[in-house]
């Protein structure tokens, strides 16, 4: 079996005193707690996620605590603070963020669907998994076409992974405009965390989303696959080092998303780490193909 990992291999012969660093995260309007939400060390890779009650905890180097955080949830503005602050305060307040609206009336005509980037399960060759920080994941979709367009339903593909055991684990689904001058994801057009979850006895989830009225940007859409970096979602893996090969235990969390081979190139993959996005590129043997998370958008045209 085949994984991608969204990570580097960093190796050093110093040994850094560590810390516990915790803490939870809160509305700073409501005081709720905050579940899922990512922390990542900014020029690192290192990173983690509050649990459902908002909480978060990790072992550390010293060293990190002199360091900036990025810290990142849907429907919250995304602040970069000093490390030494949370470790002192052991809690951190993120504040909403401001949404317009716009009125949406979708025509009852609507009823010509297309698939963008259909797949099936047996086109799955490898998959996407995660190690070290947590990611975003995303996969370009063009507009391509003057009809107007609604996006109507997200499906994705999972690849088996036998190390991890549980019969389900939990991710979050991003949905980004595109940036005019970088090319690279924009604005979230979502409002609200939609966290999906997994089943073992399944090889894809679907999202409904006719209910949001969601409009096309002319521009193209890009879908996201966020990686909570929480107990629930982590295993073990077991897998032989490159140079030594000497059996090396590692740290990993599911899902692991499943990926294909594809002669498109209007696809684009690019992955959020770090507080950057990067282009994610792997070509197949020949160099014909791009290898692309398995995702299919369902669209509806007027």
């Amino acid at each position: 079996m085949r994984f991608f990992l969204l990570f580097l291999f960093i190796t050093s012969n110093l040994v850094a005193q560590e810390v516990y660093f915790e803490g939870v995260v809160y509305d700073s309007q409501t005081k709720e707690t905050i579940p899922f939400v990512n922390l990542s060390f900014l020029n690192t890779l290192k990173g983690t996620s509050s649990d459902e009650e908002g909480h978060f905890f990790m072992d550390l180097p010293s060293s990190f605590l002199e360091k900036q955080v990025h810290i990142s949830s849907l429907g919250y503005k995304d602040t970069i603070v000093s490390a030494n602050k949370i470790f002192k305060s052991k809690r951190f307040d993120l504040v909403p963020e401001s949404f317009e609206l716009n009125e949406v009336v979708v025509s009852e005509s609507l009823g010509n669907s297309d698939v963008l980037n259909p797949i099936s399960s047996y086109s799955i060759t490898s998959g996407f998994s995660s190690s070290s920080t947590p990611w975003v994941l995303a996969l370009y979709f063009p507009n391509i076409g003057q009809q107007t367009k609604y996006l109507e339903k997200i499906t994705i593909f999972f690849q088996k992974n036998q190390e991890f055991t549980r019969e389900a684990s939990k991710f979050r689904i991003r949905i980004y405009n595109l940036d005019k001058n970088t090319k690279k994801p924009g604005k979230d057009l979502l409002y609200k965390s939609i966290v999906l979850e997994t089943d073992s006895s399944k090889d894809y989830v679907s999202l409904d989303l006719a209910a949001l009225q969601i409009k096309m940007p002319q521009e193209g859409v890009y879908i996201g696959l966020e990686w909570f970096f929480i107990p629930y979602n982590w295993y073990k893996n077991t897998e032989k080092h490159t140079i030594t090969n000497k059996l090396v235990l590692e740290d990993r969390f599911a899902p692991t998303f499943g990926g294909v081979y594809t002669k498109n190139q209007n696809f684009r993959v690019m992955v959020y780490g770090m507080g950057e996005w990067t282009d994610f590129v792997v070509k197949s043997k020949n160099q014909s193909e791009n290898f692309i998370p398995a995702i299919s958008l369902k669209i509806a045209r007027e």
